[in-house]
């Protein structure tokens, strides 16, 4: 294999003496390899594997956006991961990704996302209805109950039942931890195979397959329209006026249910932990809902108003974001800066180290969300919580609705207390929270 040119390396040895720790937390080691040898590093990883990390942020936007034509996604997505959640807009390439793209766009569309603010506001408070004042809990597992009723009911309205949203969600998380375990533990790939420990977890997606073909077929039958996401896939129709196969229908609900509610539920709990440490933001917050509640229905209003809570979600997926890296191969030989890139060449972008890299950021550990006042385009550079070029999530307005809908509405009725020393992590596919405990009290009604 070809040298990287002018990129500094980081010994296999090293990689195995540390492989217990990665295993558990990759960060501390990327972050110290970045500490000695700079913003790009080459890792090797035994069998004569490489892979290059980087926190450079000019690079990110250079592979992501201005020469994206030149990268692809690598096969941790367009393989490993399609096991279990098929080839969706996630997962795809090439003309498949191109063509599912642009037939789902509209269902993003903010003037179709307004229609759905009333039955994500209606979730949320449903999820809310079971919190306790009198201990101290966890709270990703609300949040995470939250944000997978609000994908469920966004896409099929009343029709899914809480047995088949619960086994989906166990499926999809499940599903996630046994890739986590693949990528971190490749010497162990043949016993994962041989002990039927992968098939396993692909007749769980088989499962979740069926069951989802059940309420799509259920729905067909009904002749009812809901105007919800499921009604926005089932009538998008291509150029030619085709409508999508049941299999491709099937991937992109996956992969909504998998990228649509995990990186929510990660990031609201960060947020709540980050207010309940700053209670003077849950205060702002607060009067902000306050001032806004004269948009009444006008859900979309409101949410435009709120800038303040989306100064401190910003802030949180910066400190917090959960998607926490970024890959890309080159399909063809590129240089950057000095850099030579031979074709094939595995990047792996840390939009962690990127987001706290203290040359792009004033106070780059502290939560600052005023640093945000003017939004997130000021660092468009350098900030990138749902990726950046064309294949930026489709999502992004939905999830950024969603949570601070989910925000607003929890400050106005409780005040949040950390029951925590520190804010601890967990780094699966996305950077989840670990012992996130708070306390609520109920506030006095305005």
């Amino acid at each position: 294999m070809k040298e990287h040119h002018n990129i500094p390396q980081v010994a296999t040895v090293r990689f195995l003496k540390n492989a217990l720790h990665i295993l558990k937390n990759p960060l501390p080691f990327h972050h110290r390899n970045f500490t000695e040898k700079g913003d790009i590093f080459k890792l090797n990883i035994g069998f004569n594997s490489q892979i290059i990390f980087s926190r450079n942020a000019a690079l990110a936007q250079y592979v992501l956006q201005k020469n994206q034509k030149n990268y692809i996604k690598s096969k941790i997505q367009t393989r490993d991961l399609v096991k279990y959640v098929g080839k969706g807009l996630l997962t795809s390439e090439g003309e498949l990704w191109k063509k599912q793209r642009q037939l789902i766009q509209p269902a993003f569309h903010r003037e179709y996302l307004t229609n759905l603010l009333e039955t994500i506001r209606q979730a949320i408070r449903e999820e809310y209805q079971q919190i306790t004042t009198d201990q101290t809990i966890d709270v990703f597992p609300m949040f995470n109950d939250l944000a997978f009723q609000t994908v469920v009911k966004s896409l099929f309205s009343s029709a899914a039942n809480s047995a088949d949203i619960k086994r989906l969600q166990h499926i999809t998380e499940a599903a996630q931890k046994m890739l986590v375990r693949e990528l971190r533990q490749p010497y162990l790939g043949w016993w994962f195979k041989a002990s039927g420990t992968i098939r396993k977890h692909t007749d769980l997606t088989k499962e979740a397959r069926q069951t989802l073909k059940n309420m799509v077929n259920e729905r067909r039958a009904s002749k009812e329209r809901h105007d919800d996401l499921l009604d926005m896939l089932l009538d998008a129709k291509y150029d030619d006026g085709s409508l999508m196969d049941e299999e491709q229908l099937i991937d992109e609900i996956l992969i909504l249910f998998t990228a649509g509610h995990e990186t929510t539920s990660n990031a609201l709990t960060f947020t709540f932990q980050l207010l309940a440490m700053h209670p003077e933001w849950q205060e702002k917050i607060h009067e902000e809902a306050l001032d806004n509640s004269h948009y009444g229905d006008d859900l979309m209003g409101f949410v435009m108003a709120s800038k303040g809570c989306q100064q401190v979600i910003e802030e949180s997926m910066r400190l917090y974001p959960p998607a926490y890296f970024i890959d890309r191969v080159n399909i063809e030989e590129d240089s950057f800066n000095g850099m030579t890139f031979e074709k094939g060449s595995s990047l792996l972008f840390s939009i962690y180290e990127i987001h706290r890299h203290p040359e792009l950021w004033t106070q780059a550990d502290q939560f600052r969300p005023e640093r945000f006042d003017e939004g997130g385009r000021q660092f468009s550079s350098q900030y990138f919580p749902f990726g950046a070029g064309p294949r930026k999530c489709i999502g992004n307005n939905f999830a950024m609705y969603e949570m601070i809908l989910a925000v607003t509405e929890l400050v106005r009725n409780f005040k949040v207390s950390p029951k925590f020393s520190s804010i601890e992590i967990t780094p699966l596919i996305t950077l989840k929270p670990k012992n996130a405990f708070l306390k609520f009290e109920k506030r006095q009604r305005d």
